[in-house]
């Protein structure tokens, strides 16, 4: 369950970032409830995340993975275009991700 919850708190903070984006400085109301809600919901989930994962395995998952993913968002949805130097710092950040997961002794496999 873990797992599953830390990726939930992943989607939950992606939604809640690229709301922030569409809230226009919290003055379109939707948009700003989706992003009090969203971060909230990441919170609360991430805190489940902590009773197993170690802080700092969690919070490379989740800041990683969510770099990424906002990433993605700003390129689908606002025709953001990152350049050559942020693709290969986004696939650094990946490959971290990746290192902690498949060598790291901290993170339970």
């Amino acid at each position: 369950m873990t797992y599953l919850y830390l990726a939930l708190a992943i989607i939950a903070e992606v939604v809640a970032t690229s709301a922030l984006k569409s809230s226009a400085g919290f003055t379109r109301f939707w948009p700003s409830v989706t992003v009090m809600v969203g971060y909230g919901l990441a919170f609360y989930l991430l805190a489940l995340v902590l009773r197993t994962l170690p802080v700092g395995i969690a919070y490379a998952f989740w800041a990683g993975l969510g770099i990424v993913l906002v990433t993605l968002v700003g390129i689908l949805v606002y025709g953001e275009k990152p350049d050559l130097p942020a693709l290969l710092g986004l696939a650094m950040i990946v490959g971290g991700v990746v290192v902690i997961q498949v060598f790291s002794s901290v993170s339970p496999h």
